[in-house]
C-alpha cells in the first residue's frame, strides 16, 4: 500500500547529548541484563555483584555502543540537516565498529560495524518497525483514503475493455445498446418503462 509523497518539513536540530544518553541507558541495561545472567549462570559462586565485577565489561560494551549510535546519529543528522535512513548507516558503521574494538582485531571491526550499518539502516528505511510502516500522524484518515482512490482509479474505458458491459456495469448509452442486441438477437423491441410521471 504506497502511502502520499511526504511533504518538506524544516529540519529541526536534535539533541545529540541527551539522544547519547537514552540510547547508552536502554543498551546499558541490556548489558546489565546479560551480565546478571552470566553471573547467575556461572558455575562458581561469585555473589551479588558478580555481575559488576567479572561480567561488567559487557555493561561497559554495550553501554558504549548504544551511546555512540544515539550520539552519532544525531550528530549526523545535525550536519547532514536531514533525517533519514543514511544517518542510522553511519551511526551503526560506528556503533558496530565500537563493538569489535575489544576483540582488537581490524576485520572484526570492520565487519561488526559493516553488519550494524546494513541492519540499522534497512530497519530505518522500513519505517522503524518489525510490522512494517507506521501510519503518518500528519494525514487525516480520509485524506489518506482519497489519495488512495485517486492513485489507483483508472478510466471507465479502460474497465471496459477488460471486463466489458453488463453485470451492473452501465456507461453511458448501454440501454441503448441493449436494445438494439436484444432487437437483432431476439428480433423484438423493448420499450423501456420509465417511473417518471411526466415522460
Amino acid at each position: 500500500m504506497s502511502s502520499p509523497p511526504p511533504e518538506e518539513h524544516p529540519y529541526h536540530p536534535q539533541d545529540a547529548l541527551r539522544q547519547s544518553a537514552i540510547t547508552a541507558a536502554i543498551t546499558g541495561g541490556g548489558g546489565l541484563a546479560t551480565a546478571a545472567i552470566k553471573s547467575a549462570m556461572s558455575p562458581q559462586n561469585i555473589g551479588a555483584f558478580g555481575a559488576f565485577g567479572r561480567f561488567g565489561g559487557h555493561i561497559a560494551v554495550w553501554g558504549t555502543v548504544g551511546g555512540v549510535y544515539g550520539f552519532s546519529k544525531a550528530a549526523a543528522a545535525n550536519l547532514r540537516e536531514k533525517d533519514d535512513h543514511y544517518n542510522s548507516a553511519i551511526a551503526g558503521f560506528l556503533s558496530g565498529s565500537a563493538l569489535g574494538i575489544p576483540h582488537r582485531s581490524m576485520p572484526r571491526i570492520v565487519g561488526y560495524g559493516a553488519l550494524f550499518s546494513v541492519v540499522l539502516a534497512v530497519f530505518d528505511y522500513t519505517g522503524n518497525s518489525l510490522k512494517g510502516a507506521r501510519k503518518s500522524q500528519e494525514l487525516d484518515e480520509f485524506d489518506r483514503k482519497e489519495y488512495l482512490r485517486k492513485n489507483r482509479r483508472r478510466p471507465l474505458e479502460e474497465t471496459l475493455a477488460e471486463v466489458g458491459e453488463g453485470r451492473s456495469i452501465r456507461p453511458p448509452g448501454y440501454e441503448e445498446r441493449r436494445r438494439e442486441r436484444l432487437r437483432e438477437r431476439y428480433g423484438f423491441e423493448v420499450n423501456p418503462v420509465s417511473a417518471d410521471p411526466d415522460a
